[in-house]
């Protein structure tokens, strides 16, 4: 089954890609690891310490406004010297990074491919080059369809990783396309770890179609339905002046592996109400 992928690029959008037939072959090259050269076996594949795609939510469900403090968070993330510091600390002492932009089932775009960053200033390059590229949009929230999208993506990378992990924000559960859990499952039994940043930010009335939900089931949602994998965790967000240094601890966590910079949550038994993964639409309310 094929879905649709856009790459964005400093022009716009470039027409839609299927993933299907001849379409892979260009697809790769668009998404081949970019900026400067790196070490290669005799494999061929770039060696990093982590494959890092950031899939970022850019449903209706989110104004305007608060897609820009979202973008925003990630730029002033690789901008601050934490995640210099969370690098060097690797074996390699340099990542790939991709960041994904993504709404419904049929829309997933390449905001910046597959970026080699090992020092400050390639930090700063990556943080000013997503800081220049306009938002993007579209219906639906499909988390099943972002992780797809994320599978596929880490498949051609043309990198080789001793850890894959996937940075998912969102506003709301998965409410189009398929389930989430197959390619959730599938995702980790290939050992890629799937973080989570749920996002709930007060507001009233209804977005998406849906009715708002409470803070506390999303963040159970995505602790019980979208993250997965070793050493998976969630972070969740419930005031917008949060989002930047609730990133940056997190992408700090997840470069450098160092536990005391985020508050851990794993998806076991806790208190309050049961969330129906198999669920497509509205949380419930308490």
């Amino acid at each position: 089954m094929g879905y649709l992928l856009r790459i964005a690029g400093s022009m716009g959008a470039r027409p839609v890609l299927r993933l299907t037939g001849a379409c892979l072959l260009t697809l790769f090259f668009a998404v081949a690891p970019q900026a400067h050269s790196t070490d290669r076996p005799a494999g061929g594949l770039a060696e990093v310490d982590l494959q890092l795609i950031l899939a970022v939510d850019v449903s209706p469900s989110m104004s305007s406004a608060e897609q820009r403090v979202q973008r925003d968070g990630y730029v002033e993330a690789f901008r601050h010297a934490d995640i210099a510091r969370a690098i060097r600390s690797g074996e390699r002492g340099r990542i790939a990074v991709l960041y994904l932009e993504w709404s419904g089932p049929s829309q997933q775009t390449v905001i910046v491919p597959w970026t080699i960053v090992e020092s400050r200033g390639d930090a700063l390059n990556l943080a000013d080059r997503l800081a220049a590229l306009s938002l993007t949009e579209g219906p639906g929230t499909s988390i099943s369809g972002a992780l797809s999208a994320a599978n596929y993506l880490f498949a051609k990378s043309g990198l080789r990783s001793p850890r894959s992990v996937v940075d998912l924000s969102g506003d709301g559960p998965n409410n189009a396309g398929a389930l989430v859990d197959p390619i959730r499952q599938v995702l980790i039994a290939e050992g890629v770890t799937i973080n989570g940043l749920p996002i709930a930010l007060p507001r009233t009335g209804t977005a998406d179609g849906f009715a708002r939900y409470d803070p506390s089931n999303l963040q159970s949602y995505f602790e019980r339905c979208v993250i997965g994998g070793p050493d998976a965790f969630a972070i969740g967000v419930t005031e917008a002046a949060m989002l930047a240094a609730a990133v940056r601890r997190k992408l700090v966590r997840e470069i450098s592996m160092d536990m005391d910079q985020v508050i851990y949550t794993a998806y076991t038994e806790r208190s309050g109400r049961t969330v129906d993964c198999n669920m497509i639409g509205q949380l419930p309310g308490r």
